[in-house]
């Protein structure tokens, strides 16, 4: 299967937040943004007894940063995203590596301090906004709940802030829509009523994955503008998991570009843009739909697809789709230093002469 022009030039996208747990008090005692990244994961690699599928990811993201993490389906975005969480689930696990939030190590916690860690510091948004709402619970009381139990309110003041909440992520009618159920609500105000949940007890990170994925055009426009402008507010630190580069150019400081498991380049995203090093960062630029005219009028493709876990090639694991492939490419490339801001797994890396 060929990765065209469509896949990443488009503005679709549905999102779901879940928000999880409070933070410790360890935790809050290592808080300084001026000094660390809110976000560090190093050498972390993720995968079952048999097979790695994310191997040796590092990761920074600092007070207020948006970090886009992109790439083809199947390349470990959202497993790494997981894996930052502590949601990974059996037989999927971490099998190297550490994850730091603001400095405290939480890949040796055990489940009760993550849920504790989880919340207030943490928040993730997921691709469906149905499947991460109670459908028998109202909106306003889910919200509540989660205020109740991580900043301690009473039923009332928790229900006054979720409904504070919901006018503040642009909820018309926000006292009356707080009693409807998921199901009597858009995708859209669904979507809405998650990033309220995510933002209640300000997190210092939110992990969105695919957070527009299936939205319609005017209503991804409304939802990046919304989660921009409140990240602004309170400093979130965000990792945003997307197809859509358009996605990309609009909300990134930084961009992460994932094949196969690996992290092929990273930079910032004026750097990224302008000058893609890595083949694979190349053919995700050229895949646009904007990139068009340049290409005489043809929609650009990536041949093939990517490689399942268990048959990787050796060395570069995109040498099989790659034009420029040679012998060299047989080894692994490291990721190195490229240009003023990137750095590029690549043995040739820069656009080909």
């Amino acid at each position: 299967m060929s990765l065209s022009a469509l896949e990443y030039g488009g503005a679709g996208a549905t999102g779901a937040v879940a928000h999880l747990g409070g933070a410790t008090a360890a935790l809050a005692a290592h808080r300084n943004p001026a000094l660390q990244p809110v976000l560090e994961i190093e050498g972390l690699t993720v995968g079952t007894d048999r097979v790695d599928l994310v191997l040796d990811v590092s990761l920074r993201v600092a007070p207020g940063e948006t970090l886009c993490l992109v790439g083809e389906s199947g390349c470990g975005k959202s497993l790494t995203c997981l894996a930052a969480m502590g949601l990974l689930a059996a037989p999927v696990r971490r099998k190297a590596g550490s994850v730091r939030l603001s400095g405290v190590e939480l890949s040796g916690l055990g489940e009760r301090r993550l849920r504790q860690v989880r919340g207030r510091d943490m928040a993730m948004i997921f691709q469906d906004p149905v499947a991460s709402l109670n459908p028998v619970q109202r909106v306003g009381q889910q919200v509540a709940e989660a205020l109740r139990v991580h900043e301690a309110l009473s039923q009332k003041a928790a229900s006054r802030r979720a409904v504070e909440l919901f006018d503040k992520v642009g909820i018309a009618e926000p006292a009356r829509r707080a009693d409807a159920y998921p199901h009597e609500l858009s995708g859209g105000m669904c979507q809405r009523v998650m990033i309220a949940m995510a933002l209640a007890c300000r997190p210092r990170l939110i992990v969105a994955d695919e957070a527009t994925t299936a939205l319609d055009v005017t209503t991804q426009a409304q939802i990046l503008r919304l989660m921009k402008a409140l990240q602004e507010e309170i400093g979130t630190a965000m990792v945003f998991v997307t197809h859509d580069l358009g996605v990309v150019a609009e909300i990134a400081d930084s961009v992460a570009v994932m094949y196969s498991g690996r992290i092929v380049e990273t930079g910032s995203v004026d750097g990224v843009f302008d000058a893609p090093a890595h083949p694979y960062t190349q053919g995700l630029m050229d895949c646009r739909l904007h990139a068009l005219a340049a290409a005489g009028g043809r929609l650009a493709a990536i041949s093939g697809s990517v490689p399942r876990p268990a048959e990787r090639p050796s060395g570069c694991a995109f040498r099989t789709r790659c034009p420029r492939a040679s012998s060299p490419c047989e080894r692994l490339p490291m990721l190195a230093p490229f240009g003023a801001s990137q750095r590029v797994a690549c043995h040739f890396p820069g656009r080909a002469t």
